[in-house]
């Protein structure tokens, strides 16, 4: 299961720019199955760009994938350095249809930036993509 965060005004689409997000919600999903983890609700973002990254950041740190509908480029590279992996949507795009192809992508064969998710926050889980023996 990997824990997926969308940057949401209402729970429905992204909708939402990482640094002025005030909800997250945060879903488990697997290839089989999706559920809603949590609805993460944040204050109003701070003026100071340093803390108003690190507050939301903090919100989704222990997420695998963050989607949102704009990220600047300081705040993408703290979110990556937190091993979380920023997915830039268009504003609007459906929760469930994110969810929907990201349970066929991972039912099928994952590309390359997905399986190093997979690996970084799932290490235990030996799917059946997964060369056996040499690297993966």
């Amino acid at each position: 299961m990997l824990k997926i965060a969308f940057a949401t005004s209402d729970g429905s689409a992204v909708d939402q720019h990482f640094g002025w997000c005030r909800r997250f919600d945060v879903y488990e999903v697997s290839a089989q199955s999706a559920r809603l983890l949590e609805t993460r609700l944040l204050p109003p973002a701070a003026r100071e760009e340093d803390s108003k990254i690190e507050s939301r950041l903090a919100s989704v740190r222990d997420c695998a994938i963050l989607n949102v509908c704009d990220i600047g480029g300081s705040a993408a590279a703290k979110v990556v350095a937190a091993r979380v992996h920023p997915l830039k949507v268009p504003r609007g795009t459906p929760v469930e249809d994110l969810i929907g192809r990201l349970q066929g992508v991972l039912a099928g064969t994952p590309p390359p930036w997905l399986r190093k998710v997979l690996r970084q926050h799932s290490p235990d889980a030996v799917p059946a993509w997964a060369p056996t023996g040499g690297m993966a």
